[in-house]
């Protein structure tokens, strides 16, 4: 479980956590406890991540060998211990939340977003469509339901997350929904176009590996200018939706830069 959680990775969506939290405050300042609800909020997002990879890894997923720069999790181990330590995160993860001093509601709605996120209705449904999709032509709409679901879901919750444990108004909240949307898919589009422009040394993980195991993907089904075209539209999205939110929603902006600009 350490070896997957704390092996290296982005952290973007423990930043989502914390910069919508700040986006939240009109202060930009967390009270002691909020800086604590915070912090078990983020550490829960990134434990179903780390959790999601190590089975995405796997023989019957992805089988792939590389993950954040060195051997997955079923390769350093085997593959029953990789089951185990992904189904012993799910837990840990909502046991995080269950202990964020923060009233009870919060606490309730916390657990429910990450539920839905991570589940069938999300991360899980969502992988399931991908799984089933290998060799077949997806429409421009069916892969946006399937990755908004697969990738972009727990994203979204990050985002609302600390929005939900810093107890923002319905206001702000709608503006961080329309962020979260837009990002969500648009750390998506540039997997798509990294698997496909960059190496695996860069990348951490096996390059062309969509391509290899014959996946739709934003490249093959819309070409990788409509993809560019796409991201730079989604990124824009994303910046507009905080124009409400003033200078507290900056750290947001600063992460929706980086998903569109990274390169691994």
């Amino acid at each position: 479980m350490r070896y997957a959680v704390l092996g290296g990775g982005k952290r973007v969506r423990a930043a989502l956590v914390y910069a919508a939290g700040l986006a939240s405050l009109p202060s930009g300042s967390p009270a002691a406890a909020q800086n604590m609800a915070l912090d078990s909020a983020a550490a829960a997002v990134e434990l179903i991540h780390a959790y999601s990879l190590i089975h995405d890894d796997l023989p019957c997923m992805d089988d792939d060998v590389l993950r954040r720069g060195r051997a997955t999790v079923h390769v350093q181990f085997n593959e029953a211990t990789a089951m185990l330590a992904g189904d012993a995160l799910q837990p840990l993860a909502f046991q995080a939340l269950a202990g964020m001093p923060v009233a009870p509601a919060l606490t309730v709605q916390a657990v429910q977003a990450l539920a839905q996120a991570a589940g069938s209705l999300g991360m899980v449904g969502g992988q399931a469509i991908d799984c089933d999709s290998v060799g077949i032509d997806l429409t421009a709409d069916q892969l946006r339901q399937m990755h908004g679901m697969k990738t972009g879901a727990l994203l979204q919750a990050s985002v609302l997350l600390g929005g939900i444990v810093t107890g923002t108004g319905s206001s702000t909240r709608s503006c961080l929904e329309q962020y979260a949307q837009a990002i969500g898919l648009a750390f998506q589009v540039v997997d798509d176009i990294l698997d496909v422009t960059s190496d695996t040394a860069t990348l951490g993980k096996t390059a062309g590996k969509d391509a290899a195991c014959d996946k739709p993907t934003y490249v093959t089904v819309l070409g990788m200018d409509a993809s560019r075209a796409l991201l730079a539209s989604l990124h824009d999205q994303a910046r507009t939706a905080l124009l409400p939110l003033g200078p507290s929603a900056s750290r947001l902006a600063d992460i929706a830069d980086y998903i569109v600009g990274r390169d691994r």
